[in-house]
């Protein structure tokens, strides 16, 4: 069956997200496999949602580079949507695994028998935690709304307004997950386990998609000030 047709059959796209989200979750967790399963399976999908949505942020600027990566555009929904999907699954395994559903935790608290009150052991955990679950809401509007159903309830223009600002969900993953991956387990009292192995690829993917999102701005203008991009000729006029 062609890519184009199955690409523009929203079931199809469906299942192709589905089918790389879940490859992505196994890996990851092979990746992790040697740490405490709820720390693997917190971790694969996490990382399996943050690739989901750098894929989502990727796709648009990349498309406007190349245009036979345009058929790729229609993904960017379903990827944007099982990102969001993942990061539930793992806010919930940290809840449950983690966290105790112990909302003092969530914080950075931790009650101290002694004192017999909770006490502050974690500034950054609380805030970084913070910031994941603002975007993890944000997110869940973003995909409660990524449907040809909420563009006639809302309007083309306001659901355009509210799709627009992934950016925000994008600059939010990226701050919460730059704690865990690069500051969270540094601690001057007690050892330091061995470095997340894909801390240099992720990093490398943001750095991708900001030359991405660079590039596809700098093409947009040289094309609007009628400016030849790279590999395009000026005709001249004719007449």
């Amino acid at each position: 069956m062609h890519l184009g047709f199955l690409l523009r059959s929203a079931p199809w796209r469906h299942i192709l997200a589905i089918v790389l989200a879940a490859l992505l979750v196994y890996l990851f967790g092979a990746v992790h496999g040697q740490w405490s399963p709820m720390h693997r399976w917190n971790r694969a999908t996490a990382d399996a949602s943050l690739l989901l949505l750098t894929l989502t942020m990727a796709i648009g600027p990349a498309a406007r580079l190349l245009t036979r990566l345009r058929l790729l555009v229609p993904l960017r929904r379903e990827f944007g949507i099982y990102a969001v999907l993942l990061a539930l699954i793992h806010t919930l395994i940290i809840f449950d695994g983690w966290l105790e559903w112990d909302l003092a935790r969530l914080v950075g608290l931790a009650f101290h028998p002694d004192l017999a009150r909770y006490v502050m052991i974690e500034h950054g955990f609380g805030l970084a935690n913070i910031i994941g679950l603002a975007a993890l809401l944000y997110g869940l509007v973003l995909a409660m709304t990524s449907a040809d159903r909420a563009v006639r309830f809302l309007g083309a223009a306001t659901w355009k307004f509210v799709q627009s600002a992934a950016y925000v969900l994008w600059a939010l993953v990226l701050a919460h997950t730059a704690y865990f991956l690069f500051i969270h387990f540094l601690h001057f009292h007690r050892q330091t386990p061995d470095a997340n192995p894909l801390q240099i690829w992720f990093a490398g993917l943001v750095v991708l998609v900001l030359v991405l999102r660079i590039a596809a701005s700098i093409l947009t203008w040289r094309r609007r000030q009628g400016s030849p991009g790279p590999g395009e000729t000026r005709m001249s006029p004719v007449g």
